[in-house]
Formats: C-alpha cells, structure tokens, sequence
C-alpha cells in the first residue's frame, strides 16, 4: 500500500449561481499580465454549451486523455513516432479562436478625441496584436446563460436530446465552475518530453517548471480538460498552482475564498497510488466505484501506519480526519469526477445539482410518492446528461445521489415545518438522522474553518518547539578566503 496526500476541491453544484467572481479573483491574482490575457485558471461555464475552449469536452478533436489499448493506458494522441513529427507543430491543440482573442477597450479616446459632432467612444483593441477589432466574436463564458442556445448549447456532447434547447418548457441549465483538476494520473505530465510538468509530493499539486518548460505545448494537447496554457509572451505552459503560496501557510484558494455561494470544500484526501493504474482500466461505467476504491480511510489505523512511512505528517493526517472533502466523496458519496472516462483520475469533485420541477402541464406534474418532489425521470437535467458529465455514463450512480438530495430536503423540511418524519424516507436514500443533519451543515450553514481544513507546509510550524530548540546561529556562507 502506497498511501499518498492530496489537496482536493469540491464544488457543489447546487449552489452555484454563476457570479464568476472566482474567476475574477484568479485572473487578477495570477493571469493579469502580458501573454496570459486569454487564460482563466479557474472559469465558470453554462451547462449545456460549448464551454471554454469552444467544445473541449469533444475528445474525437482535441485527443486529449488515456484510453485503454491492450490493458495498458496509453496517451490519446502521443507516441514516439507522432512525438517526434509534432514536436514544432500541435495539430490537436485549440487555437486562439477556440479559447477568445483577449481584448481591451480604449478608454483613453474618450477625453482625447478631437472636437466633432460625435460622441467619441472606446473601440475594442487585441491585447495580443493591438489591432483595433470591429467585432468582438468570443469570451471566457460567451454562452453564459444559454446565450445562443441554437448555436452553442446544442452542441453540447453530453446533450442527448438537442430538442430541449427548443423547447423553453424543457430547457435547463447550471453553471459548471472549472480549475486544474490536478489528477493522480495526469496527461500533461506523461506527455512533457523536457519533464516540465511534475506532481508535488506533498499535496499532489501539478506544477510547471519554468527553467525546464521548452514551449512544447504536448501538455495542452494531452490535457482532456484543456487547462494548461501556452503564454505567448514567455514561450512557457502555465496553468493553475491550486494557489499553492495560499495553501501551504493554511489559507484556502483564492477562488474559494471568494466564492460568494460558498459552493466550494478543500481539504485532503488519502488514496493508494499503486491502485490507481489498475482503476483506470476499468470499463466506463465502473471508474467512478474504481475511483472511490483508491480514496482511503483516514481512520484506519493500517492506512496512517502506511502514510506515516510515506512522510506525510501527523498534522495531515488529522486534517484527513476532519476532512469535509472525505465526508462528501467517500463516506456520503455524493461528489463525482469531472468526466472519469478521460482516465486521469481528477481531483476536483462536483455535486450534482437537483434541478426544478417542471413548470408544465400534463403528466409533468405527477408527484413522487412523498408529495413533494418529482420523480427523478421527471426531473429538468435529464440523469443521461448529468451521468455524461460526471460518471462515465453510469446514470444509477447519479440517480443514487440526487435521491439523497431529495431525501436531505424532505427531512429538514419536515423537521422545520415541525411535521413527523418518514423514517424510510431516509433509510431508503442510505441515510440516517446523523448523517443527515452532518451532510446538510456541509451543504449550507458550515462556516469557513469546516468547509475548508488545509494542513500547513511550513516547517516553521511542525515541531515548532523542537525546531526552536535545536536552532541556532548557522553560517550560512563561508567567510572570503575560507577553506
């Protein structure tokens, strides 16, 4: 057993309302600056549509990912032969149109604009070319808001039947935030010729070295997420740090930190590396039960034994313990991984949402047996379009979770309405009282130190008494003209 330590994201899809203002947190932290205008770390996309870039979900084009050849996980789109012939040009990478071409607004002709009889206005400019654009044709989230439905939702590949989009008594949405996923078996790593790309021991954080980075750019070709970027200016991939300089003194990532739906849980996970490889081969629709397999108990005194001589700490362990990240995708199994089919096993968990009932007439408006929900076939988000997102098409593992939901809010109703409560309400959706009222505080009124239970890195604070102790006044250099 090889027990590692992984920092971990989930995001609650329930709540989500689309402010983007982790978006702009990010981009004002980290990519606001030359050559990484077009990059959004963290972005927030309406589901259905295209997503950012345009269609990144569509493998058959990008090629990005594992897929199984021989029992054996093998890249998409790289080998030894295809890497040599593409090592100056990436046939499947997204172009500048894919993503946007970055702009800006030249508000400085507003007061310097000569006399005349017009209103002078800010005209759109590239902040790559600084040509002046006529017609601004792209952004970050373009389709927000089923914007152009026809156009971009319908091509949405998780979209079974694209009649919904025309039909506004059928129509549905939600909003799909998005980072690095920072995978146990990520892409972008394997396909690095400079090995670049590497996973922190420590937290599991995918970097980038920018000493190493030689501008390749397999790893955006190889990310299925496309959440590596290439920087024009630097000539150097870059992509999101899991706001590591954050993290590693104890606070959460700036995303989360702002998140005003406070959709988003971090904490740490523990899972058995020598495992993963053979639950990545596993069929589609079992990845998502091989994925929780790997996840350990923090609990278990066999797994800290392990962990321990794998160097992680106390302190983390007891963060493991505690962690809401646990709570939601092993013990309740209610957080699910962001296409698993793609095989890189991510670590950023999403909820499903529990759409509305549908505000139409006809047999629509059957109720389930407890009265107050629909049945789930009646539910707005089509299950077959939640599983194509979220369990490799395995619609029973979506259906379990969103029967749990529905039993969380019947209960708390019943209990606020002071009405008596249906025990097999519960017991059917594989919970009880306790667990009940646990997965509700983490659902809404948890506050900051429980949604987030980040383990500190610096070795000032482990064994900070030992460490004061046994210091002292070292020679750092040696004195000019010493031996």
């Amino acid at each position: 057993m090889n027990v590692r330590a992984q920092l971990v994201m989930v995001f609650n899809l329930d709540k989500c309302i689309g402010c983007h203002t982790c978006s702009i947190s990010c981009k004002n932290i980290w990519t606001d600056r030359k050559g990484a205008e077009y990059m959004w770390w963290n972005n927030v996309e309406t589901k259905p549509g295209v997503g950012y870039p345009k269609k990144w979900e569509n493998q058959d084009t990008f090629k990005g990912g594992w897929r199984r050849e021989d029992g054996k996980l093998k890249l998409r789109a790289l080998g030894k032969g295809p890497t040599l012939l593409n090592m100056f040009f990436q046939p499947n990478m997204p172009k500048l149109e894919d993503y946007y071409e970055p702009f800006d607004f030249d508000y400085s002709n507003l007061y310097k604009a000569p006399p005349g009889s017009d209103q002078p206005v800010a005209e759109a400019f590239s902040q790559v070319s600084g040509v002046r654009i006529e017609k601004i044709t792209g952004g970050p989230n373009w389709d927000d808001d089923l914007s152009g439905s026809q156009v971009y939702a319908v091509e949405d590949s998780n979209l079974e039947d694209r009649t919904l989009v025309e039909d506004y008594g059928r129509m549905f949405m939600h909003y799909l935030p998005r980072i690095c996923n920072h995978c146990l078996n990520p892409a972008c790593v394997a396909s690095c010729p400079s090995r670049a790309i590497y996973k922190r021991g420590e937290d599991g954080v995918v970097l980038v070295d920018q000493e190493v980075c030689k501008g390749w750019r397999f790893c955006t070709s190889a990310c299925p997420y496309k959440k590596v970027y290439f920087n024009w200016q630097s000539g150097k991939a870059e992509k999101c740090i899991f706001c590591f300089p954050r993290t590693e003194t104890g606070q959460c990532n700036a995303c989360a930190h702002s998140c005003v739906g406070r959709i988003r849980h971090v904490g740490v996970l523990l899972y058995d590396a020598d495992r993963v490889e053979e639950a990545l081969l596993k069929p589609d629709e079992q990845l998502v039960a091989a994925h929780r397999d790997v996840i350990l108990d923090p609990h278990d005194p066999t797994v800290r034994e392990a962990a321990r001589k794998n160097g992680v700490s106390d302190q983390w362990l007891e963060a493991a313990e505690k962690s809401p990240v646990y709570a939601l995708v092993k013990e309740f199994a209610v957080a699910l991984p962001l296409h698993p089919e793609f095989r890189t096993m991510p670590m950023a968990y999403y909820i499903p949402s529990l759409s509305p009932v549908i505000s139409s007439g006809g047999d629509l408006h059957e109720l389930a047996d407890h009265g107050t929900f629909p049945l789930l076939e009646k539910m707005r988000a089509p299950i077959s379009f939640l599983a194509s997102l979220l369990s490799g098409g395995n619609q029973e593992i979506i259906a379990d979770i969103l029967r749990k939901q529905i039993a969380l809010r019947l209960f708390k109703r019943a209990g606020n309405l002071g009405q008596p409560v249906e025990e097999s309400i519960l017991k059917n959706a594989g919970l009880d009282e306790a667990g009940a009222n646990r997965l509700y505080r983490l659902f809404t009124i948890a506050p900051y130190r429980e949604r987030n239970i980040i383990p500190t890195q610096q070795r000032e604070e482990q064994d900070s008494y030992q460490r004061k102790g046994a210091s002292g006044f070292g020679i750092l250099k040696k004195t000019r003209g010493a031996k």
